[in-house]
């Protein structure tokens, strides 16, 4: 399929979390299909970057400084998007961040922090978005969970919030397909992003080190690239997918269960 045909012009994507790393290549190949993206971050300063280069390559992007756990501000900044660039009829849930320990060393605010981002997050942006999806007949929610919804050590606070999306996104799917809105989640294995670069810094292993370990466990032979998870998410959005919903598809490089 050319480029050409998976074009979505006049629709507006929001994705949270996209200042860096998978987010900031969502954002970009999204901009690339031909959607006007809202470009979402705590810190609305550094996601000017990424929205600008989405412009400059001929797209519409606005960056939107907001915390997705806070309901207000994600009332604001959907509003806000829907004002500036149109009624966004997809979203990408990829807001996150880390608090890794051992059980017997997290603390409550560790555990609320991670699922205030990644769960909260998530049912304020859907709940905020999913009225101008409902009111177009079309939608497209993707929420970014992890293989560590497998378990992982290290990271219980990380791996129930990431599962906890799978189960979201499931109920979703069931909510919402009558109305013509497709919801998917996507669990990446491992990908190179400031967020891998830190749990490497977290456990003592250089970077690169930390990587080739990595890769050496995965069949495909390398690491994943935030462009494998853009890809993605490029599927699950375009109208050729709108018969894919409830799925959980691991982009890890090889099977998991």
């Amino acid at each position: 399929m050319s480029e050409q045909e998976t074009r979505q012009p006049g629709r507006t994507a929001v994705v949270t979390g996209a200042a860096r790393g998978i987010g900031a290549a969502i954002a970009r190949r999204l901009g690339r299909d031909g959607f006007a993206v809202a470009v979402l971050d705590l810190d609305e300063a550094a996601g000017k970057p990424v929205a600008e280069e989405i412009e400059a390559a001929g797209g519409r992007a606005l960056a939107i400084g907001v915390d997705v756990a806070d309901e207000q501000a994600v009332e604001a900044a959907v509003a806000r998007v829907a004002a500036e660039l149109g009624a966004p009829t997809v979203l990408v849930n990829n807001a996150g961040i880390i608090r890794d320990n051992l059980l017997f060393k997290m603390t409550a605010g560790d555990w609320d922090a991670v699922m205030g981002v990644h769960l909260r997050g998530a049912f304020l942006m859907s709940r905020a978005a999913q009225k101008y999806m409902t009111e177009a007949g079309w939608g497209r929610i993707v929420n970014l969970s992890s293989t560590s919804a497998l378990g992982n050590r290290g990271q219980a606070n990380y791996a129930a919030a990431k599962a906890g999306l799978q189960g979201f996104t499931k109920t979703l799917a069931i909510e919402l397909g009558r109305f013509g809105v497709t919801v998917n989640a996507i669990a990446p294995g491992f990908i190179e992003t400031d967020m891998t670069a830190a749990t490497a810094a977290r456990v003592g292993v250089p970077f690169e080190d930390f990587k080739a370990a990595a890769a050496k466990q995965i069949p495909v032979g390398r690491v994943g690239r935030p462009e494998d998870i853009a890809a993605t998410v490029s599927f699950f959005v375009r109208e050729e997918a709108s018969f894919v919903s409830g799925q959980v598809i691991y982009v890890a490089g090889g099977p998991c269960d």
